[in-house]
């Protein structure tokens, strides 16, 4: 899609700040890492997507985070803003004020599965809605498209990283008269389950890799 953006909301992967519900399985050395090897995938999809340009709402310096220096050549040339706001609600809002008008794609770096055809299905609905949210099966959301940034403003108002955050968003945006489509259901990585489970979905990105080099083994490929 021409002039698609797709902004990825993410925190340097510093350890003992990143995946921090992963570490209390991994350690935080290897959270990190992982948290970095999924953003390195996540940035492969957006660069996969024809007619893509990716945005980079970033917490933090990558230079200070696991594998700084691969990120910041994958980034390069990527329009890189810090994030803005005392919560993470108001920090999407501010993001998406920063990405500007037209078809917006948001994502986290929370989904190392995820794949071309997914942004595109999340743009095309904006054909026919307001906006557009991708489920997660522990009641979040992992995509949220629109084009119109003050689409994103209700967001401010609702609670994040709950079991009724996908729910309390989508109730948010209809109150405030948008309209509002449904995408794939996508798993973000949050658990150690989480992080074996989405390996075994896409064994050859860099995650997996990751996930296999502190296992030891090859429990996670195919």
């Amino acid at each position: 899609m021409s002039g698609l953006t797709v902004l990825v909301m993410a925190k340097a992967p510093v350890a003992g700040r990143a995946k921090t519900r992963l570490a209390a399985h991994t350690g935080d050395d290897v959270a990190a890492d992982l948290a970095a090897a999924a953003l390195l995938d996540t940035v492969a999809a957006v660069e996969a997507t024809p007619g893509a340009r990716g945005h980079l709402a970033l917490a933090g310096d990558l230079a200070d985070g696991a594998r700084g220096a691969d990120l910041a050549d994958a980034v390069r040339g990527w329009t890189i803003t810090p994030q803005r706001g005392r919560t993470f609600a108001e920090r999407l809002v501010a993001a998406h004020e920063d990405a500007g008008h037209g078809p917006v794609v948001q994502v986290g770096m929370d989904t190392p599965h995820l794949t071309p055809a997914l942004l595109l299905g999340a743009a095309r609905d904006l054909e026919a809605y307001d906006a557009c949210l991708g489920p997660a099966p522990d009641g979040g959301w992992w995509v949220l498209a629109r084009r119109d940034p003050r689409v994103a403003a209700p967001l401010a108002t609702v609670a994040m990283s709950t079991a009724a955050t996908h729910d309390d968003t989508r109730a948010a945006l209809l109150a405030a008269g948008h309209t509002v489509g449904a995408t794939a259901l996508l798993r973000d990585v949050d658990t150690i389950d989480d992080a074996h489970e989405v390996a075994r979905l896409a064994p050859g990105t860099h995650f997996a890799r990751a996930l296999r080099a502190w296992t030891g083994s090859t429990a996670v490929a195919p």
